[in-house]
């Protein structure tokens, strides 16, 4: 037994959306907008045909649209191709499902809640690990409720959702899995056996029930998405190449500058700092020359001074003979005591 791939649109619309489905998209619907409770008693589904042959990407007109018993109107998108601006999409659909409701004329009275769910086979919002999450109008800074908070954005992220066959426990659980796996299933899992709408889904999406025609339609979309995903693969690996080139010569002419910068900065510190060493090394050589030519003068100063002393004491010796001590001091300079010295030195 082999199953179609409830991810792609044109499977998703007939197991969901067809005349046959309004039971399983109940149950669907109770598991993932209201956490496996019974709230949904009845639904209308809006314009149950399968999807013309399109090229290119599938249209808002490829939803399953359905009316729950309250009036509630609800929109489901499995969207496997994670294309620029999707959120703004999705936003852009649950609005105008809002407002489109009116009829020319109406008041604004006659306007019903709108739910849009979305299941992606990619994340939506990378970073948080909530499988599920809800948005609403809330006020900003309290969070309480917008009165007239009508309309309401469910996202299921597929890759967020990592429970084994045996693990599964919830109606929700078993929903999620069946849109995630049944394309590599052989058959119906035994603990899915027992819920009627879900056994109902796998028979829909049973290949041996399908025409040719069908097969092929299924196969072609298929072929289409996995060409999206490797265009956006590659789109994004010359992406990454380029930006990686860029960085790498951004951070080339960076590093140069700011090794010039440095380099700069560096050689200056060095030349300042030989400069210093030259200029001590300058300024002892100078200090020592300076000195030596002050020992020099005072040396000379002093030989000056001890020549004129000692010649001075040598006329004193010569005249120790001829004339008295005071005669002599006044002739040579010397004083008294030093010629008494002298007298006392040469008798």
């Amino acid at each position: 037994m082999r199953f179609i791939n409830p991810k792609t649109d044109y499977a998703f619309k007939k197991i969901f959306g067809s005349a046959e489905s309004k039971n399983i998209l109940i149950s669907f619907l109770n598991a993932l907008v209201y956490d496996g409770h019974s709230t949904i008693e009845d639904l209308e589904i809006i314009s149950p045909n399968l999807p013309p042959q399109l090229e290119g990407l599938k249209d808002t007109y490829l939803d399953v649209k359905a009316r729950l018993n309250d009036g509630t109107l609800v929109i489901i998108e499995m969207q496997v191709l994670n294309v620029q601006s999707f959120g703004k999409r999705v936003l852009f659909n649950a609005a105008k499902t809002y407002a489109f409701q009116l009829q020319r004329g109406q008041g604004y009275r006659y306007l019903k809640p709108v739910i849009a769910l979305t299941l992606t086979d990619f994340d939506m919002f990378p970073g948080q690990n909530q499988l599920i999450s809800r948005f609403v109008y809330r006020e900003k800074f309290e969070g309480w409720h917008y009165p007239e908070n009508e309309m309401e954005l469910i996202f299921v992220e597929l890759p967020k959702f990592t429970k084994e066959l045996n693990e599964l426990e919830t109606l929700t659980d078993k929903w999620i899995y069946f849109m995630k796996f049944a394309r590599s299933l052989n058959s119906i899992p035994d603990n899915m056996e027992d819920i009627a709408e879900l056994h109902q889904a796998f028979e829909i999406a049973n290949q041996a029930g399908l025409t040719l025609e069908e097969l092929e339609e299924l196969d072609r979309r298929e072929m289409f998405i996995y060409d999206q995903q490797g265009a956006i693969a590659l789109g994004l690996e010359q992406g990454l190449e380029q930006g990686l080139q860029q960085g790498l010569q951004q951070g080339l002419q960076q590093g140069l500058e700011q090794g010039l910068q440095q380099g700069l900065e560096q050689g200056l510190q060095q030349g300042l700092q030989q400069g210093r060493e030259e200029g001590r090394e300058e300024g002892r050589e100078e200090g020592f020359e300076e000195g030596l030519e002050e020992g020099r003068e005072e040396g000379r100063e002093e030989g000056r001074e001890e020549g004129l002393e000692q010649g001075k004491r040598e006329v004193a010796r010569n005249l120790l003979g001829q004339l008295n001590d005071e005669a002599i001091a006044q002739a040579t300079g010397l004083s008294l005591a030093e010629i008494a010295a002298l007298r006392q030195q040469y008798s």
